[in-house]
């Protein structure tokens, strides 16, 4: 990093340029997982009728993905310090890659699950390492700005184009092609990534030095995947075949706890949990993501099987939302944050998430998307966008220097671990509850649309206790600067 101090003038022109390169090639592989992270979501329908999931295993389609990736974000990041980041980066291209294609041909539930699964672990490995390469590609203030900026922006424009590709393919071609349309995307930016980004070594200060926590890594996943496991099979099964799994999945979580407070080399370092705005902003986040994940799931569902929209008609209709998310976080979020603080910021985000929830929930069954659904979408679109800047602003706050990394790995994997237990728990909700109408008599659609309205209503407790909880823990910040 600080090698270089002669002739700076003649290198600057093809280091600005390469920089700027790495950023895109950085972009395109970070756009490609929340690509596929949307992109599914469009296309559940179609994936359950073909391959016969029943209604809690359909959430597997997405949970497949999403427990792995949570689960190994800690542990990638730091073999990323070990090994250099490009490697990693680049590995997890080609193993996402891989399993996009394995999806796309799948013909049974079984081998869609595991090679989602397999694709969690490459999103895992390209996005643990992608943030703090552009901040190392990055390092001045402005241009750090900017490059997080247009990061951010592209993460938005992938939710965007997931929804509508992923109701334009399905109706087009077929639902395998939205994980085929992968391969293209996969293949460029994995030359692309091999040509432009600089070899990195692993870094001597922190990585090589100290090692990874294997055990730490296999107790948090295994404790992840079947705590939704518990949640998905809720009313599956009997009441201590639950409890039994319950307990397991806790006796794993005391397990990683106990390992990370005596390990040497531990995964998770306990003592960031002293920061009360680090330790409060996961808390939240948690729950808001939750909160978001579920609209996303249960709404495309209430849009195809109540209002009877197709998977293109879908995607168009969830167009405003994610497209409002990247305008305003690129062009207001830092400014209205500036002005009036990121916890006033995040409130007013949480109140505005928590009312569109809350409206959402009186979807009816004859609904008019112009009048029921719109209004809505777009207040929880308007409250992301203030609440998530603003929420990870005061994450990173509350982390030394030191810990920057660490802080950066958990909050990414706060956000997947809200986001899978939060599909899980509301996807199940809405299916007992429609279950439980259609054995009393009531029709499919009106069943149908009351579970969707059960969820969403939970949906805005959730993000009423986000609001709370924020209020609660995230207003000492100024005492917490100080330290």
């Amino acid at each position: 990093m600080s090698t270089s101090t002669a002739s700076p003038a003649p290198a600057a022109p093809p280091r600005t340029y390469s920089r700027w390169a790495s950023l895109a090639v950085l972009c395109a592989g970070t756009l490609m997982t929340i690509l596929d992270g949307n992109i599914v979501t469009v296309a559940m329908p179609a994936i359950q009728g073909d391959l016969g999931f029943s209604a809690p295993g359909l959430a597997w389609v997405v949970n497949a993905y999403l427990i792995p990736f949570g689960g190994l974000l800690l542990l990638v990041g730091r073999l990323g310090d070990l090994i250099g980041r490009k490697l990693m980066f680049t590995a997890g291209l080609a193993v996402f890659t891989a399993a996009s294609v394995l999806c796309g041909v799948a013909n049974d539930q079984g081998v869609l699950i595991a090679a989602r699964a397999v694709q969690g672990v490459g999103g895992a490995m390209t996005s643990a390492v992608v943030l703090g390469m552009v901040v190392t590609l990055f390092p001045e203030g402005r241009e750090q700005a900017r490059a997080i900026a247009v990061f951010s922006a592209v993460g938005a424009a992938g939710g965007a184009l997931g929804t509508f590709l992923g109701g334009a393919l399905t109706q087009t071609l077929g639902w395998h092609w939205i994980f085929l349309i992968n391969l293209p995307i996969g293949v460029v930016a994995l030359v692309a990534a091999v040509r432009v980004l600089a070899p990195d070594l692993p870094d001597s200060g922190t990585g090589s030095g100290r090692g990874a926590d294997h055990p730490g890594a296999a107790l948090i996943t295994g404790a992840l995947m079947l705590t939704v496991y518990v949640i998905v099979g809720t009313g599956q099964r009997s009441q201590v075949h639950t409890l039994l799994l319950s307990a397991l999945a806790l006796a794993l979580f005391v397990a990683f706890t106990l390992r990370q407070a005596r390990a040497a080399r531990p995964l998770l370092r306990l003592g960031l949990f002293r920061s009360r705005l680090l330790s409060g902003a996961n808390a939240v986040q948690i729950l808001m993501i939750a909160t978001m994940y579920g609209f996303q799931f249960i709404g495309a569902l209430y849009l195809q099987r109540v209002l009877g929209y197709g998977e293109l008609a879908t995607g168009l209709a969830f167009l405003p939302v994610p497209v409002a998310i990247g305008v305003l976080m690129l062009g207001l979020s830092a400014r209205v944050v500036g002005r009036f603080g990121a916890y006033r910021v995040l409130l007013s985000g949480l109140v505005l998430i928590t009312a569109g929830m809350a409206l959402l929930s009186r979807a009816p069954v004859g609904g008019v998307y112009v009048r029921d659904v719109l209004p809505p979408m777009l207040l929880l679109a308007v409250g992301f966008a203030a609440a998530m800047p603003a929420l990870t602003g005061l994450a990173m706050s509350g982390a030394r220097e030191e810990d920057a990394g660490l802080a950066s790995g958990l909050f990414n994997t706060t956000q997947v671990v809200g986001g899978s237990l939060g599909l899980a728990a509301l996807s199940v909700l809405a299916s007992s509850r429609t279950d439980g109408l259609l054995a009393e008599g009531t029709g499919v659609v009106p069943a149908t649309a009351e579970g969707y309205q059960s969820a969403f209503r939970v949906a805005a407790v959730i993000a009423a206790g986000a609001l709370g909880l924020a209020a609660l823990m995230l207003g000492t910040r100024r005492q917490e600067r100080r330290n």
